[in-house]
């Protein structure tokens, strides 16, 4: 994960990631009657709907505001918490605590499944499920 630390600064990793490490950290799980359609996990994008399965927050669900890459996070609507002043933050949220329940699917994400796909039978199907979904 990006450039070697020297001594005992081996917390520098997560400062100096790549992207893609980040983006394998921020690759996350889909559920399980999506995963017979070509792929087990995905990378999270906005306005995927995922599933929040540990912490505080455990079995929320809601659409991805953003993906702060930078801080290893996402932000999901309608998690938030209020300030004294009134004033409601988001809760940051890490990936590996979620399950993507359903993919914004366009042409580029499509292709990607399809190229993931390695049976033939599994692509009729796949046509079937992206249709029930989108």
């Amino acid at each position: 994960m990006g450039r070697k630390s020297k001594g005992l600064s081996g917390g520098r990793k997560f400062d100096v990631a790549l992207g893609e490490d980040v983006m394998a950290v921020v690759r996350r799980y889909l559920r399980k009657d999506w995963r017979i359609v070509a792929t087990r996990s995905i990378p999270i994008r906005k306005d995927d709907i995922v599933k929040i399965v540990r912490g505080s927050n455990k079995d929320r669900e809601g659409k991805v505001v953003s993906v702060y890459r930078k801080k290893w996070c996402i932000y999901v609507e309608k998690v938030v918490k209020e300030k004294v002043n009134g004033a409601t933050v988001q809760i940051p949220i890490h990936p590996s605590n979620v399950v993507v329940t359903t993919l914004k699917l366009d042409k580029d994400r499509k292709a990607l499944l399809d190229r993931k796909d390695r049976s033939k039978t599994t692509k009729e199907a796949a046509q079937g499920v992206w249709d029930l979904h989108c």
